[in-house]
């Protein structure tokens, strides 16, 4: 898991994506450039939540360590130390989170 240095403001996550399979199940070994973007990641950093028109917070629903489905095209790729990818998305971009 990712050492993360960032602290996510409002409903923001930072994600650090899961890595996909490099052999498929024929055994046939998948190139960089075949990859598909993934979509499935570790939760490693979450804001205090999004606040109503009353000004009251409302919690997150995911929390540090949660595996999570998000949107494809979703959020900011960032990279920290050790070249580390992460991404920062929005609670909304999550799809789900996995059990």
């Amino acid at each position: 898991m990712a050492d993360v240095t960032l602290k996510p403001l409002a409903d923001r996550v930072v994600v650090q994506p899961l890595e996909q399979e490099e052999v498929t199940s024929f055994g046939i070994i998948l190139p960089e450039t075949a990859k598909e973007k993934p979509q499935k990641g570790t939760v490693v950093a979450v804001g205090p939540g999004k606040r109503d028109d009353k000004g009251a917070l409302i919690p997150m629903e995911v929390k540090v360590g949660d595996v999570v489905l998000y949107a494809k095209y979703a959020g900011t790729e960032l990279k920290l130390q050790e070249n580390q990818p992460v991404l920062v998305l929005r609670e909304s971009d999550i799809l789900a989170i996995v059990l």
